[in-house]
């Protein structure tokens, strides 16, 4: 018998991620989204619970309407997927709520895709002279991942998008090498995703449930694409 999808629309969902420079989190509740974001480098562990408590307090509940929670899984900055897992894993416990990965890739893409763009290529400076990428399309107004996230040195990105598509770029990686931009013949860049935002993971966390990719918190799994970096869960845990 083939499972039928699970229910998303009713969902409440807090998001949360600081995987890069910027730090945001977000609520969707009754279906409607209440945010906060700032531009906050080595202050993400003061800002997110803050963040937290602003969104839930806005949407005037607590943390026990919650049904899921959306973390920024990767990749991005080492300290800031720690940060970012660790509070989540924090949260999730205490209620003993669900918790799904999602891709800073993804979400830098459907912010670009939120904005008008249909193909993304979204790029994260990963330092050491690589940047952390991917290549997205809409498929009904959500980014999906075209082949898969790679980290390479910049001349190694090859578009596998068709080349009549109009390609649009997001991210710090193309302020780290603005020589990408000349990729395929141009890409046209979109400001306003530059970083992650939790706002956007919604929609993104929402397909992901109902394909069945959520999990307990004892399977909170980042992703740092570089195989020298391991997740540990918080002692005791």
């Amino acid at each position: 018998m083939t499972e039928k999808p699970k229910e998303t629309t009713s969902l409440n969902i807090l998001a949360l991620d600081t995987c890069t420079e910027s730090c945001s989190a977000a609520l969707m509740h009754n279906k409607q989204v209440f945010s906060e974001q700032a531009d906050a480098p080595r202050e993400h562990s003061q800002r997110l619970l803050p963040m937290v408590r602003s969104v839930l307090s806005q949407a005037d509940v607590d943390l026990a309407h919650v049904d899921l929670i959306a973390y920024g899984r990767g990749p991005g900055s080492f300290t800031g997927i720690r940060i970012c897992t660790s509070i989540t894993q924090g949260l999730a416990l205490g209620q003993s709520l669900p918790v799904i990965g999602i891709s800073t890739l993804a979400t830098m893409a459907q912010a670009a895709i939120a904005s008008g763009a249909t193909h993304v290529l979204a790029a994260i400076d990963a330092r050491m002279g690589e940047v952390y990428w991917g290549q997205f399309m809409a498929v009904d107004g959500v980014a999906t991942l075209v082949n898969e996230e790679v980290v390479s040195a910049p001349e190694a990105i090859v578009l596998s998008l068709e080349g009549t598509h109009t390609v649009t770029a997001c991210g710090t990686g193309f302020d780290a090498y603005p020589q990408l931009l000349d990729i395929a013949g141009g890409l046209s860049i979109c400001p306003a995703a530059k970083y992650p935002d939790a706002k956007f993971m919604m929609v993104l966390a929402q397909r992901d449930h109902a394909l069945g990719l959520s999990t307990d918190v004892d399977q909170l799994a980042p992703v740092y694409l570089r195989d020298t970096v391991t997740w540990k869960k918080l002692p005791g845990k």
